[in-house]
């Protein structure tokens, strides 16, 4: 049975911001969530992440309602709590406390497993000019692939 690959990613977050750490953490779901994901009905535009009495929660997080879901469904921009390690929560106390960091998700996957993944990244917003230039970097390298190509 060929398993689809579920990555959905957070696009508008590599653009305004600048990502200095990564973290992989698990999502507390329900049930009709998981399956949502693995439906792919997840987006990550407008998340952000907040450290509440050493939890850190994931905020406005879109899942889509499950369509075969009964009264059992879920509200579909609830707070999920991500599970990360002591350690790893204490990094990003220290990393956020930083003036100009922020917590941003960057992707939902689907581990080997099957469990729900979320890349989360500690992130510094960028200036103008940093978004220009990775504008520009970005149609420079989409230039020389066309070039490259057509060699």
């Amino acid at each position: 049975m060929a398993q689809q690959q579920i990555n959905i990613k957070n696009r508008r977050a590599t653009f305004d911001y600048e990502i200095t750490d990564t973290f992989t953490a698990g999502i507390v779901l329900t049930g009709t969530e998981i399956k949502s994901i693995r439906n792919g009905k997840a987006s990550l535009v407008d998340t952000y992440c907040v450290i509440d009495n050493g939890e850190v929660w994931a905020k406005n997080t879109y899942i889509a309602e499950y369509f075969y879901g009964s009264y059992n469904n879920h509200a579909a921009r609830r707070d999920r709590k991500l599970l990360l390690t002591k350690k790893e929560i204490g990094k990003l106390i220290k990393a956020s406390s930083d003036p100009g960091y922020t917590i941003v998700p960057l992707r939902i996957f689907i581990n080997d497993r099957g469990f729900a993944k979320m890349v989360i990244g500690v992130a510094r917003g960028k200036k103008a000019y940093d978004k220009r230039q990775s504008l520009r970097e970005k149609d420079d390298r989409r230039a020389m692939d066309r070039i490259l190509k057509n060699k």
